[in-house]
């Protein structure tokens, strides 16, 4: 069991690296690292389950459960025309709980995108519209951080 306090703190990008090299190879080895780190960044490059301190234990999860956590998965699809005839496409769709437009832009809530973006994209091709991508509104780590301490400062 590894205990590290701040282990780039204070060094240049060179030795830093070198540092989070070690720390994953050590991780490979199936070793038990404890990271305290205001690094956000580096913590969720480094570790599989963050824990957010506030005096006591706020927020404890992987770091893509907690970003997702933000934005409960908010699917976004970009298109060249017609987001009211997207809108009419994608509301009959089970698995679209919430669907609004905001320019040339369509944005769902859906709880699984990447088993039901293939069908949500053919709805929209046969409805006639042109989609240029797709893409998820993502929240960084930090985002959840300050969100997560916010809400745990009494008022």
């Amino acid at each position: 069991m590894l205990f590290l306090d701040e282990p780039t703190a204070n060094l240049d990008p060179e030795a830093a690296k070198t540092v989070r090299d070690f720390i994953l190879e050590l991780k490979k080895e199936k070793r038990t690292i404890f990271l305290n780190t205001h690094n956000l960044d580096e913590a969720e490059r480094l570790c599989d389950r963050i824990g957010i301190l506030k005096t006591r234990l706020i927020a404890i999860d992987s770091p893509k459960n907690l970003e997702r956590s933000l934005y409960n998965r908010k699917t976004i699809v970009h298109l060249a025309n017609a987001p009211d005839k997207a809108l009419e496409a994608v509301r009959g769709l089970s698995f679209v709980k919430n669907v609004r437009t905001s320019d040339d832009k369509l944005i769902l809530d859906m709880d699984n995108p990447e088993r039901d973006n293939p069908e949500l994209v053919r709805a929209l091709v046969q409805a006639g519209c042109d989609v240029q991508y797709v893409t998820e509104l993502k929240s960084t780590l930090e985002d959840v951080y300050l969100k997560l301490i916010r809400e745990a400062t009494p008022k």
